[in-house]
């Protein structure tokens, strides 16, 4: 497939002004050297800047026409035409192979596994366990015992490396499983807000063999996801407006699952929709 210039030209000012929406909040922000406990991680955690996420790119194989001036970034290929340039699914494999392996590994394999909902956002209270120093310094809403006492009257199920290897040391020998790097992909699965998150973070380790709108709809669903994991922390978020959805509580359970399935289901699609365009297959296919 080709785009014409004048399509692609339309195509990338379109993202442009998508992202550059989705990140005002932030850039204001940092322009007045003000911290956000909760959106500040989309950009610090994940460490990419707005100024990354608003470079468009086709998708790998989309051959753009009369683009001279993207002949020597990175992944593209010459294209069929004088000019032009294709993002290169098989440049990018040659240069990052272990990467390329890894990120494939962790679609399908978290594609292929059933949803697992009984973790209740308790990896943020295990975070603060026990704990005399926090990671966000702002009060617990229950106080430390009345945390503790959360951690210690439930199971903590938490699935993802990324989230347990933060948790305090009283907190890792209570969780079901003993998570590893190397084991990473073995444990994640598809109700994880987390996993959902790093969609983002692979979309964007992809570079140009994903389409820019594809990765701001992983964006948008990182953010979606990064709320509800600070509505359901134990902090007292009240001076950013954040109500939080109270998991020790009957009621409370019941939403952070409810809209933890609404994730899944969002991230299942977002995950078909990387492989396709990346390789032009599906997670329908095992690792």
């Amino acid at each position: 497939m080709a785009l014409a210039r004048e399509e692609w030209l339309v195509r990338e000012s379109a993202h442009q002004e998508r992202a550059d929406a989705l990140t005002a909040a932030h850039r204001d922000r940092a322009a007045r050297g003000e911290k956000h406990p909760v959106w500040d991680f989309l950009f610090i955690y994940y460490a990419y800047k707005p100024a990354q996420l608003r470079r468009w790119h086709p998708g790998a194989g989309i051959e753009l026409a009369d683009a001279p001036e993207r002949a020597s970034w990175r992944w593209y290929s010459p294209g069929s035409t004088m000019d032009s340039v294709v993002p290169d699914a098989q440049a990018f494999a040659a240069e990052k192979s272990e990467l390329a392996g890894l990120i494939e590994r962790m679609l399908r394999r978290t594609a292929s596994r059933p949803g697992q909902f009984g973790c209740f956002g308790l990896h943020e209270w295990a975070m603060v366990y026990r704990a005399d120093e926090h990671r966000h310094p702002v009060p617990l809403r229950l106080g430390q015992a009345g945390t503790d006492a959360v951690v210690e009257n439930h199971d903590l199920r938490c699935t993802h490396f990324d989230a347990f290897r933060f948790f305090t040391p009283d907190a890792v020998p209570r969780n079901r499983t003993s998570l590893s790097r190397d084991e990473q992909p073995l444990f994640e699965q598809p109700g994880c807000l987390h996993a959902g998150m790093d969609l983002y973070k692979w979309a964007m380790k992809l570079g140009p063999l994903i389409p820019g709108e594809l990765l701001l709809d992983t964006f948008e669903l990182a953010r979606d996801i990064r709320l509800l994991d600070m509505e359901a922390a134990p902090y007292d978020l009240s001076a950013w407006g954040i109500v939080p959805v109270p998991i020790e509580t009957v009621e409370g359970k019941s939403e952070y699952v409810r809209r933890q399935r609404e994730f899944a289901d969002r991230g299942i699609a977002l995950r078909s929709a990387l492989l396709a365009a990346w390789l032009g297959e599906s997670t329908a296919e095992a690792a």
